[in-house]
């Protein structure tokens, strides 16, 4: 098997650590496969790519879109690395409110899945990281919600150490979790 899949603090979040061929021409390694993902109970239909780049200290999110258009995530790092995190937003789930998260670096080829029903965020720890993912559903400006990056009462522990990082208007004004708009219901497996 290529792959080691790890489930996080939350046991629905999975960190995929796929198998890395290196040699004096470089490396190989597969990013995805349908049956092994399917396996992990990760779904096996995928209905948009999208990729970002972010300078050293931007921090992005915390993101997700409102059921019936929910995302479920596959994400990892082209270049540099980020940290990602997930944040239970699932009334009813005995993690609700509370955080996991994992460094992505291009160099080990680290993959995360966030189902929906999670908001997600990263913060770029290199100059120009290049992010790429994959998502259960096509993105929805309707649908599209936030939380505050920084919300006190989630307490996301952004790693690199930036006293002031890098945040767009928009995540700045996004609520607190205690206002934000959620649809998503806790369905024990």
């Amino acid at each position: 098997m290529p792959f080691r899949v790890e489930k996080l603090s939350i046991p629905d979040v999975l960190v995929i650590r796929p198998q890395k061929f290196d040699d004096d021409r470089g490396f190989f390694m597969e990013t995805y496969k349908r049956s092994e993902f399917a396996a992990a109970g990760i779904p096996d239909e995928f209905r948009q790519d999208s990729a970002s780049k972010s300078r050293k200290g931007v921090v992005r999110g915390l993101h997700y879109q409102l059921e019936p258009a929910a995302q479920g995530k596959l994400l990892r790092a082209l270049t540099g690395s980020v940290y990602e995190v997930a944040v239970d937003i699932r009334r009813g789930s005995p993690t609700f409110g509370r955080w996991t998260g994992t460094l992505l670096s291009a160099r080990e080829g680290t993959i995360m899945w966030i189902p929906p029903g999670f908001a997600a965020g990263l913060v770029s720890l290199e100059e120009d990281s290049e992010f790429a993912y994959k998502t259960t559903a096509e993105y929805s400006k309707p649908h599209e919600r936030g939380i505050l990056w920084s919300d006190p009462a989630i307490g996301v522990e952004w790693p690199g150490g930036f006293s002031h990082p890098i945040v767009s208007a928009k995540d700045q004004v996004h609520p607190l979790l205690k206002d934000a708009e959620i649809n998503f219901v806790y369905r024990p497996r």
